[in-house]
């Protein structure tokens, strides 16, 4: 199936991000409290309460367990930004996980992630789906004990990593060595044997 990403990864004034969540993945995650960045023209409500584009649901306070299937692009990294502080919702980005945003929003505060398998196929906002993939990777990504056991307990739907983010106040060595005298080794050679 064909890409929905413009050639080269790069975007043109006319590249929306009115892509709405395929609803499946709503029924199985859900249900959820705030969705603060909806459509304006939701074919399925991803949450009980959501913002639109014209509440700027980014500078809105947000309650609840969150649904953040954000703008993708540049602003992606504030949408992240305000979920991990918010500290309790999913969200649902492409899997850029070498991206200064997976280090500063995703690896430190989340608490598991999800890497779908398969290109998602994202809906126009009056609900029928693209003829193209998303073309990239996509991942969900859990904020939260209940937001993490969600994506627990749907496995089927990908590869299921759960983080432990070091505490804020632990000195970034002393989580090193912590990471270092639990680290699991290969049992020690028997005398005499070698690998050759």
């Amino acid at each position: 199936m064909p890409s929905i990403a413009p050639p080269a990864h790069t975007r043109r004034l006319t590249t929306t991000d009115d892509w709405i969540t395929p609803k499946w993945i709503i029924d199985r995650l859900g249900p959820f409290t705030l969705d603060p960045c909806a459509s304006d023209s939701q074919p399925w409500p991803c949450a009980m309460a959501h913002f639109t584009k014209a509440v700027d649901g980014l500078s809105q306070k947000w309650f609840g367990e969150v649904w953040l299937n954000p703008p993708y692009g540049r602003e992606t990294t504030r949408w992240l930004a305000k979920l991990a502080q918010h500290g309790f919702g999913t969200a649902l980005i492409f899997a850029r996980t070498e991206t200064k945003m997976f280090f500063d929003h995703v690896w430190p505060k989340a608490s598991a992630l999800m890497f779908l398998q398969g290109r998602l196929v994202f809906c126009r906002p009056d609900g029928t789906p693209a003829e193209h993939n998303s073309g990239g990777p996509s991942v969900l990504i859990a904020y939260g004990d209940v937001s993490a056991r969600r994506l627990q307990a749907n496995q089927d739907m990908g590869a299921f990593v759960s983080l432990s983010p070091p505490k804020a106040d632990k000195p970034r060595q002393q989580t090193l060595n912590q990471a270092r005298d639990s680290a699991r080794f290969w049992p020690e050679e028997e005398e005499g044997e070698s690998c050759s």
